[in-house]
């Protein structure tokens, strides 16, 4: 983003360009992708699972679709909002737990962020599906960002449907944030008990198991 200086570009962690650099600093903290998951109690604990063990997913179709198809959304962004594309890993100002990589980073005419969040999707919107929604906030909170533009380009049989993408504006809301940083401590909490749980198992297990 030429000439832009922001306090945010002091939080970053790591570049997607680096894609091993870049999972590595993912994994050490709470992302979007892992926050978009907690809605319940149970929901913490998955992906507190999942977290440490992987769930095996590694994409299908429709995720290829969606990657192939995000840069060309990512310049209709830029051209139309002059929101540009980010692949900047950052952590939040007041914890470097809490980690966000967003599609598109700009900034308004008082220099505060602006974020696009880019999605394909084979069904049509009528709201912005909660988990998305999650994903969205907590970009708004890692960022410091006020507002999200909200991008989906719908496809049928992965050729899109209109000419140019859909979107809408997400105004930040600090209740909704409350509560998923909330959510996102409880993870952390759940993440280093699984942890030391498995170290303590590791010092104490059976012998024989370790021989």
């Amino acid at each position: 983003m030429p000439g832009v200086e922001h306090e945010c570009f002091q939080r970053v962690l790591a570049d997607s360009s680096n894609r091993i650099e870049w999972l590595r600093a993912r994994a050490q903290g709470i992302t979007a992708t892992d926050v978009a998951k907690l809605s319940t109690e149970k929901s913490i604990k998955n992906a507190a699972w999942d977290k440490l063990y992987g769930n095996g997913f590694s994409g299908n179709p429709y995720t290829d679709h969606g990657r192939k198809r995000e840069p060309v959304i990512a310049a209709w962004v830029q051209e139309n909002f002059n929101i540009f594309p980010s692949s900047q890993l950052f952590h939040a100002q007041h914890s470097r737990l809490h980690l966000a990589t967003p599609d598109g980073l700009g900034f308004d005419a008082s220099g505060a962020p602006v974020l696009a969040e880019i999605k394909t999707t084979n069904k049509p919107f009528k709201k912005i599906p909660k988990n998305y929604l999650r994903q969205i906030l907590w970009q708004q909170h890692v960022i410091g960002a006020e507002r999200t533009l909200f991008v989906w380009e719908e496809h049928q049989d992965f050729v899109p449907v209109r000419a140019v993408p859909e979107y809408l504006w997400v105004e930040r809301d600090d209740d909704l944030i409350q509560d998923l940083i909330d959510k996102a401590e409880a993870l952390i909490t759940a993440l280093r008990e699984a942890t030391a749980r498995q170290e303590r198992y590791n010092d104490y297990g059976p012998a024989a198991l370790r021989l």
